[in-house]
């Protein structure tokens, strides 16, 4: 039997007392949506002239993976704070699992797994035991906590080595007892900040393709924050871009190409036996094709075409064309496909609206 260490480690910031005096109204929170397990209306955090979060409006549903994205100081993690409950708005309110973290921290706690980016554990003991204390925290003990810690061991694929030292685990099996640990008092939603920073890429796909169960197995509703955005675009089925503390941008990653992303549509076109001294005409053919503003030729023998057009809205007709202008011209055509706009593009072009409209805002 292991004793009760004395003290938990830190894991965040203390919460703030709320002062006297709010509005009725704030006190109330937002409406909550049946599907909504987050919800944010007009929240906002400021540090005396620091805006850290500004007005922000947000939704994330039972049954997905949502992604907020943003550099590091863009305002991730203060959201996440007053998510739980850990400080306090300035203004602007939110419900999580139904409550509202700022009246009711402990319901909201006790309903929300959280994974912080520097997870803390005792290394002195085994992962099982430092479950069993979370299990012990949360109201959990005797058969129901044991039950309890195998499913989640199993489901993060620790219990292989739930019984082995904390300071013996590598970085990604400690992000999977954190995991494990989040998931301990069954919760209906999983907010994880950074969760995969400082693992080995296979340790990444790993944690990924957990994080897709969970969702499909539990229907929980998971936030991740991260600023990787390949990550993001693998795993969530929406995302939110944040900047400087604001929301600029909220959908699919389909959704946010066709907000964020370039008027141009690229398309890949890739055809059997051609050789680079054919290049030139096959171009010129593609070219020719209505709709078609440019070709760019294969940098290397076998791969595609890239032909573009300035209009989106017409893709389907010009694929049409373009495998029309194929068969004409006896082209042995082995391949046809848009090239989607990666999540990376996306963001670069939304920082840069941002940067424009914020340089329009200031006075000559």
């Amino acid at each position: 039997m292991t004793a009760t260490p004395p003290a938990t480690p830190s894991r965040g910031t203390d919460r703030r007392v709320p002062r006297k005096g709010r509005t009725r109204e704030r006190d109330r929170g937002p409406a909550l949506d049946s599907r909504a397990q987050i919800i944010t209306r007009r929240l906002s955090k400021t540090y005396g002239s620091l805006v850290a979060v500004d007005n922000l409006n947000l939704e994330i549903n039972a049954g997905e993976i949502f992604g907020l994205l943003g550099q590091n100081g863009a305002g991730k993690t203060t959201t996440i704070l007053m998510l739980l409950g850990l400080t306090e708005p300035s203004a602007g309110g939110a419900r999580v699992a139904g409550f509202d973290p700022t009246r009711k921290p402990l319901e909201v706690k006790r309903r929300v797994g959280y994974l912080p980016d520097n997870v803390g554990f005792y290394d002195g003991m085994t992962g099982r035991e430092n479950l069993r204390y979370t299990a012990r925290l949360n109201g959990l003990s005797g058969r129901e906590a044991e039950t309890r810690i195998a499913e989640v061991l199993e489901q993060v694929g620790m219990s292989g080595r739930a019984d082995g030292r904390v300071e013996t685990y590598s970085r990604g099996m400690l992000q999977r007892l954190g995991i494990a640990d989040a998931l301990v008092k069954d919760p209906s939603v999983l907010i994880l900040d950074e969760p995969t920073t400082a693992i080995d890429p296979l340790g990444v796909i790993e944690i990924l393709d957990m994080l897709r169960a969970l969702v499909r197995d539990r229907g929980l509703a998971v936030m991740l924050s991260s600023h990787l955005l390949a990550q993001v675009q693998s795993v969530c089925d929406r995302v939110g871009i944040f900047a400087a503390g604001r929301l600029i941008g909220v959908g699919t990653v389909t959704e946010l190409a066709e907000q964020f992303g370039e008027d141009t549509t690229r398309i890949e076109v890739g055809f059997e036996g051609l050789q680079p001294p054919d290049y030139a005409s096959t171009a010129k053919a593609l070219a020719s094709v209505p709709g078609v503003s440019g070709v760019q030729q294969p940098a290397r023998s076998g791969d595609p075409f890239v032909v573009l057009s300035g209009s989106r809205a017409a893709t389907g007709t010009l694929r049409e064309a373009l495998l029309a202008t194929a068969v004409r011209d006896g082209l042995r055509l082995s391949s046809i496909r848009e090239i989607v706009p990666s999540l990376d593009d996306i963001y670069r072009h939304a920082l840069n609206a941002q940067g424009s409209e914020a340089r329009q805002e200031v006075p000559a």
